[in-house]
């Protein structure tokens, strides 16, 4: 068997050979684009999850406060006793006053 013998491929091999090469590039090809898709996700879900952790820390910075709301919930209910006087009071005068 010569050199040459061993070399010389028939049609349907050389067929067989083109196809596993381009089918190779395709894979390739396909793992590269999923590979790309991939990072770009990872990037934007790392994104969002910068988001999310900069809007929690400010919902914990805007509830700090939190102590406050008791106090503030008594003084609330001060000022709507004080104006409910003042109704009672101006209703019972303009009655006396209208009669």
């Amino acid at each position: 068997m010569t050199a040459m013998s061993v070399l010389a491929l028939t049609s349907t091999q050389r067929s067989l050979w083109w196809g596993a090469v381009i089918g190779g590039f395709v894979v390739v090809l396909a793992v590269a684009a999923l590979l790309t898709i991939l990072v770009l996700l990872v990037r934007t879900i790392d994104r969002r999850v910068v988001m999310i952790r900069d809007t929690l820390q400010q919902a914990a910075s805007n509830t700090a406060d939190t102590a406050l709301i008791a106090e503030t919930a008594t003084r609330v209910e001060a000022v709507l006793a004080e104006g409910l006087e003042h109704h009672l009071f101006l209703g019972r005068v303009l009655g006396k006053v209208r009669s």
